[in-house]
């Protein structure tokens, strides 16, 4: 995020520090942890080492519409680290992107479930969705993206009614 273009950062806050930075976060969970996960009909497969504190929700319009939801959670993984141990995606390049970057974006060709979105050539990441990942409950979100393309709605939503199953 370039703070030059007057980007807004919204951090949470420590009572006794005060605002809490992005360096702070990452240095909170600087420990790597290995994850694996699949698509929804298995037949695609991976594993990689992610940092906790880089999980990230993005509220880009192009996220909205390729979830068919209010965002997206997702988490960079080193390309070294990410290795797909079944299977071989389907890939989307998306030329969308406000920035005019395109993207290359994985999915299962069998149950759509979408995998990861990386550089379209010399990949140094991928950005891997949280909803495949077998370890998607101990990976929290630490920031947040594009909140300006945000359906406000979807920025508060603890007040709408929950149940624990349908």
């Amino acid at each position: 995020m370039n703070p030059d273009a007057g980007s807004k950062i919204f951090l949470p806050q420590d009572e006794a520090a005060g605002p809490i930075s992005l360096q702070t976060i990452a240095r909170q969970e600087d420990n790597p942890v290995k994850v694996d996960g699949s698509c929804h009909c298995g037949r695609i497969a991976f594993e990689a080492t992610v940092d906790p504190a880089m999980v990230t929700i993005c509220h880009c319009t192009d996220c909205q519409n390729l979830t068919g939801s209010a965002f997206r959670a997702n988490v960079q993984t080193p390309a070294e680290s990410f290795v797909l141990l079944r299977g071989q995606p389907k890939v989307y390049i998306k030329t969308t992107a406000e920035s005019g970057t395109r993207r290359a974006h994985a999915f299962c060709p069998d149950c759509g479930t979408p995998i990861y979105a990386a550089a379209v050539t010399n990949t140094p990441t991928y950005s891997l969705r949280i909803g495949t990942l077998r370890q998607r409950a101990e990976l929290r979100p630490h920031r947040q993206i594009w909140c300006r393309s945000a359906l406000a709605w979807a920025m508060d939503i603890h007040e709408i009614a929950r149940l624990d199953r349908q």
